[in-house]
């Protein structure tokens, strides 16, 4: 059968309950292989693999083009903020598209389901390959199975993460509209969660056989994103128990299909206890076999080629990774061919994407003790130095934020400082040049991140970087099995005491973390961090809270913490008590004079004008990003709504899966908690 156009429009049809229409002259634009006949295309192990790198830009996180990379993948939480507040952090901002949003695609899931539905006939439907008809090694072609496996695991996990209930469909879809609506059920939240952990199971299995390089997906990816699903959705049941986000819950809106719902394991404290032990086995899998080859940290930014270099840093700054054992999944990319501009970013001012006060006062001494332990943040004690230069707060502490927060002064490259590709090259970190509003060359908050930045000249072209980008480490290993056994057994067993004793180990933090339990003022850190909260309620649990801020302060930058504070339910409290932004220490210290002209006189304007360039002394002495100017989303403080821990589903969804006509209230569909289904309306609450 050769697949032509009539059918690729028929196949079409099946992702349209979020793409719309598209021409078949556009899509065989974008895909020129779907011409090929299937029965010749999934013959080969190679073809498998052809078919597979194309869904890898496509799922995974961070593969486009350009790529700002690790320094910027928390932006819009309480860790990194640009220069205007995110939209769901204001009462009116974020609003239901009509069709203007592509998260409720189906696409990816359609052409992985479409592989899958092509190879395992042809393998034979036995995992050992008996009746494969498929040319190759069976090893690999069976590794290949299970990234199909994984990567419909991973699209999945992001649709649960963003929606909550969710469709589950396993196979390609008839041309058949019958069909098409009754695929649009959403499944209650918890299913789609099994649904993904069944899927990385046969992934793991598959994969099993063969050891791939690790820029390839593999079998302790699998396991290790099976902890992170789990640990997910356990937290999630946990958190809303008993509200419209979990099924069940008081106002679920899927009761509507879901009439008395019953959970898979008899109850909602049962399904819980379902996920953490899943999280649990899959987290200990992996943390057991890395656990001792973590990355070495020294503990020092290495400033000359003199000098030695540390590992850690490098983790997130060279070209090759494929020596790094802690490292799981990377991407490679190849000068000239495929580049980011991580490097170019990171020498700079992260593109105006800064960390927060808060963040960098959450990150614990040296000594294992809170900062707020060691006088007032403003002044310190002479341990920790106070916060009226960058370079003080870097002083006695964590190596995770003294190695990657950059201070004015040191040297970002000291590497082929000569090559002239670098054309983005900044050789000497300046003072944080907060009044410039250039997206690329500006400072949002004055804290900026080294991450990600290498020390060589050559990597520093305009669009022209070429260094390895981490997607997975073993490290989260350790962190999900140390939250998930403590939520499960309500204490830190040998195996969690001994993780977390590694990780502050390699962090160079003192590793009696009993001490800093003890030492923890939870409305202290409640005021740094939103971790700190859960359903709006200040954490009474200091064991759990300090397992939070380790997986925060390990994770820098990393894109994990948005995640985070929505399974923990973390931002309730700001409902109530919006919450104000802040970066450096700007005002009655010394570094007003960074920002100087020649004659002497400031360049910073703070009226409140259209002009203006930093946030008022009177607002505070710490530079506010979001209240320059009256204007600006986040003035008034940072606030939010509960229907923003999910995403609305655009109208079109229920104009397209309407029984009568544009109907959206005969549509089989209904919309997340406290979202209406009118187009270009905020939420409700």
């Amino acid at each position: 059968m050769k697949l032509n156009c009539k059918y690729i429009a028929n196949a079409m049809i099946a992702v349209a309950l979020a793409a719309g229409t598209a021409s078949c002259e556009d899509f065989l634009d974008r895909e020129p292989m779907s011409s090929v006949s299937p029965e010749t295309y999934y013959s080969s192990e190679a073809q498998l693999e052809a078919n597979l790198n194309d869904e890898y830009p496509n799922v995974l996180p961070s593969y486009q083009q350009y790529s700002y990379g690790v320094f910027a993948e928390d932006k819009g939480t309480d860790n990194q903020i640009e220069v205007n507040a995110n939209d769901r952090y204001t009462l009116d901002r974020w609003k239901v598209a009509h069709s203007e949003s592509d998260n409720w695609k189906f696409e990816r899931i359609y052409r992985i389901n479409f592989f899958l539905s092509e190879v395992l006939p042809k393998f034979g439907g036995d995992m050992s390959g008996a009746q494969n008809t498929i040319s190759g090694t069976v090893g690999k072609i069976k590794h290949y199975i299970g990234e199909a496996y994984f990567l419909r695991a991973y699209e999945y996990f992001k649709k649960l993460q963003l929606f909550g209930d969710f469709p589950i469909i396993k196979e390609p879809l008839a041309n058949d509209r019958e069909t098409l609506n009754a695929a649009s059920t959403r499944f209650p939240r918890n299913e789609v969660a099994r649904f993904i952990l069944d899927d990385l199971d046969k992934a793991y299995d598959y994969m099993s056989d063969v050891d791939m390089a690790t820029t390839r997906i593999n079998k302790d990816v699998a396991k290790l994103l099976k902890s992170r699903v789990a640990l997910f959705e356990a937290t999630w049941l946990q958190n809303f128990k008993g509200t419209a986000f979990v099924p069940g819950g008081e106002g679920w809106p899927g009761a509507s299909l879901h009439n008395s719902y019953e959970y898979p394991s008899g109850s909602i404290d049962n399904e819980i206890k379902y996920f953490l032990e899943n999280a649990v086995e899959a987290s200990k899998t992996v943390a057991d076999k890395y656990k001792g080859s973590l990355t070495v940290n020294t503990g020092i930014l290495q400033q000359s080629a003199d000098e030695a270099s540390n590992p850690y840093y490098d983790m997130f700054a060279q070209e090759d990774l494929s020596g790094v054992s802690e490292v799981l999944l990377w991407r490679q990319r190849a000068r000239g061919l495929s580049t980011h501009n991580i490097n170019a970013a990171a020498g700079r001012g992260n593109y105006r994407i800064g960390l927060t006060r808060g963040y960098v006062q959450n990150f614990l001494m040296a000594d294992g003790t809170p900062v707020y332990t060691h006088g007032t943040y403003t002044d310190g004690d002479g341990y920790y130095m106070g916060d009226k230069n960058i370079a003080n707060v870097r002083v006695n502490r964590d190596s995770r934020l003294s190695i990657f927060l950059k201070e004015p002064g040191q040297t970002n490259i000291f590497l082929e400082v000569d090559n002239s590709e670098g054309t983005d090259a900044v050789m000497t970190e300046p003072y944080p040049s907060i009044t410039n509003g250039d997206n690329e060359r500006g400072y949002a908050t004055g804290y900026a991140l080294h991450k990600g930045g290498s020390f060589n000249r050559k990597h520093y072209a305009n669009g022209g970087g070429y260094t390895g980008e981490v997607y997975f480490r073993s490290v989260e290993a350790l962190l999900n099995y140390m939250e998930a056994s403590y939520l499960l057994n309500g204490t830190l067993d040998n195996t969690a005491r001994e993780y977390w004793t590694l990780i502050r180990r390699r962090a160079h933090v003192d590793e009696d973390f009993d001490k800093t339990i003890s030492m923890t003022d939870m409305s202290k850190e409640a005021e740094n961090d939103w971790g700190a909260y859960t359903g709006g309620n200040i954490l009474t649990d200091k064991t759990l809270y300090n397992i939070r801020r380790e997986r925060r302060c390990e994770f820098l930058a990393e894109g994990l913490r948005y995640m985070d504070l929505r399974r923990w339910r973390s931002m309730d409290q700001l409902i109530n008590t919006p919450y104000h932004m802040e970066g450096m220490h700007l005002w009655n210290t010394p570094m007003e004079k960074w920002y100087l002209n020649d004659k002497g006189e400031s360049t910073l304007v703070a009226d409140g004008t259209s002009q203006a360039n930093a946030s008022s002394k009177s607002r505070s002495e710490y530079l506010r990003p979001f209240e320059k100017t009256s204007t600006q989303p986040g003035y008034d403080g940072c606030t939010w709504k509960m229907a923003h821990y999910l995403n609305p589903i655009m109208v079109k969804q229920f104009q397209l899966t309407a029984t009568s006509g544009a109907d959206v209230s005969t549509s089989i569909l209904y919309q997340n908690p406290y979202w209406p289904t009118v187009a270009d309306q905020p939420a409700e609450k």
